[in-house]
């Protein structure tokens, strides 16, 4: 499967704003999802998980509340609504998929190009 996160931008700080990452090759519904994000000089972390039928979600402690993973099989996407952005959410955007299930932590199999979210205070 192939995997292409988008959406990214320049937001306030307060903002919100909303990535998207779509699967090509193989129907997405096969797989949970993961987002991660990696900060300027700061090591990849994950975000939020979600499994293919959506019963089991996981978030980062850093984003509970104010981030909301979601998806839509038909559309072989799967979302990250973002509220409430602060200036530390800055950072490149990944999204990650595998067949292993939904588990903490999320094991990827496969990673998609990034999008760029920058946060301004």
């Amino acid at each position: 499967v192939q995997l292409q996160a988008s959406g990214g931008g320049l937001v306030q700080a307060g903002g919100s704003m909303r990535v998207s990452c779509v699967a090509s090759g193989r129907t997405l519904s096969s797989y949970a999802v993961g987002w991660f994000r990696q900060a300027p000089g700061k090591e990849r972390e994950f975000v939020a998980s979600i499994s293919w039928n959506e019963y089991i979600i996981y978030y980062a402690d850093s984003v509970k509340g104010r981030f909301t993973i979601s998806r839509d099989n038909a559309k072989n996407t799967v979302y990250l609504q973002m509220n409430s952005l602060k200036p530390e959410d800055t950072a490149v955007y990944y999204c990650a998929a595998t067949t292993s299930g939904n588990s903490r932590p999320f094991r990827p199999e496969y990673w998609g190009q990034g999008t760029l979210v920058t946060v301004s205070s």
